[in-house]
């Protein structure tokens, strides 16, 4: 299963080699067995960082592995993964994925770790917009998912410690702000294709062409539509202009007609996505500004960024700026190379990727 969301087309498109790949070994990631179960938690008077609270927030998991517990009785291989913005868990649910992370011998093997992978506040199973408030759903912020993420822990699963905090994209920056924020519960820290800053310059700018689509609509009626508004899909190909490597794109859409039915196709798949949903989605970046905090994360820090990334691009300087500041920090930035040029969509491949979390992981 590949990421949801306007871009499933062309992440689709793009790894359709690996998929090949990746089911001709499929049987050996499945032949060891190990549980893995879907589940709900309820977070009882959830206080929103804009001031609302509601009775009841629903945040859908996902668990892979058994927990482990110490002489105290405490879980010791908990590992918490943090998916995208139009991402949900299964985003880290793909058959390459399980391959290259959670099978036997692999860095996150399942049969050591217990993996927990929520769906982020406002997306998949947890609560949204969509589920009946539409546009009065509160306005929640990164804040707010890393709130409801750390009451799933502790309240629903018990865990209070974790061997590692990993997230792509939007779960990478909110892997920045896990460290700031619970600067004691993890002991490493991975953020894959994200930079500490708050989001602006052409990262804000693509984005602003999304909320304002949306908010623009004359179907939109002020979020409060009963048919489905759809003028605003027209702009969600820009997602896969800016996040998928260009030379990807050539090869998905070699002639001008196949690039028409790529547009085409993007515009429909966007039209599986809640209107209010998507605005949410973008809009809840308005907490995100780590930079001041960075001298408060305690844990071991491995950021990954790769060059052809246009949303977090490494010209910009960013980690070579502020890395300096998180006290066990370090950077790579990974050059654009043959097969693994996948602009920001890198973060779906971790064959990629993994050598690092590998290397993070031996440090403890």
């Amino acid at each position: 299963m590949l990421p949801s969301g306007f871009f499933k087309i062309a992440v689709g498109l793009c790894v359709a080699a690996l998929v090949t790949i990746d089911t001709a070994h499929a049987a050996d990631a499945d032949a060891v067995t190990v549980p893995e179960q879907s589940a709900d938690f309820t977070a009882r008077d959830f206080h929103f960082s804009e001031g609302t609270t509601l009775p009841e927030v629903r945040i859908h998991y996902v668990t892979i592995g058994t927990p482990r517990r110490d002489a105290q009785g405490r879980v010791d291989n908990a590992v918490l993964l943090m998916h995208g913005t139009t991402g949900t868990s299964k985003e880290f649910l793909t058959p390459l994925m399980r391959r290259e992370l959670f099978a036997p011998g692999q860095p996150l093997d399942a049969q050591r770790y217990f993996i927990v992978i929520p769906d982020g506040l406002g997306r998949g199973g947890s609560s949204k917009p969509s589920d009946g408030m539409g546009i009065r759903f509160p306005r929640y912020g990164y804040n707010d998912v890393i709130e409801a993420n750390h009451q799933l822990l502790e309240d629903g699963l018990h865990i209070t410690h974790l061997r590692l905090v990993l997230g792509v994209s939007m779960g990478g920056m909110q892997t920045w702000m896990w460290g700031e924020r619970y600067p004691d519960m993890a002991d490493a820290l991975m953020p894959v294709v994200s930079q500490p800053i708050p989001i602006a310059g052409r990262n804000w700018l693509w984005r602003q062409m999304v909320v304002g689509a949306i908010r623009n609509d004359p179907g939109w009626q002020g979020g409060d539509y009963t048919t489905a508004p759809v003028q605003w899909l027209r702009v969600m190909p820009i997602f896969a202009v800016l996040t998928v490597n260009p030379t990807q794109l050539q090869a998905q859409a070699p002639t001008r007609e196949a690039a028409t039915h790529l547009y085409d196709s993007l515009v429909k798949e966007g039209g599986k996505n809640d209107a209010n949903d998507v605005l949410y989605w973008f809009e809840s970046s308005w907490d995100y500004n780590p930079t001041a905090r960075l001298n408060q994360i305690r844990a071991k820090l491995l950021a990954v960024n790769f060059a052809d990334d246009l949303l977090n691009a490494t010209d910009l300087g960013v980690m070579q700026r502020l890395i300096p500041s998180v006290p066990h920090g370090r950077y790579v930035e990974v050059p654009e190379t043959a097969g693994h040029s996948f602009g920001h969509q890198t973060q779906t491949h971790p064959e990629a990727w993994k050598q690092y979390l590998i290397q993070l992981l031996a440090e403890h």
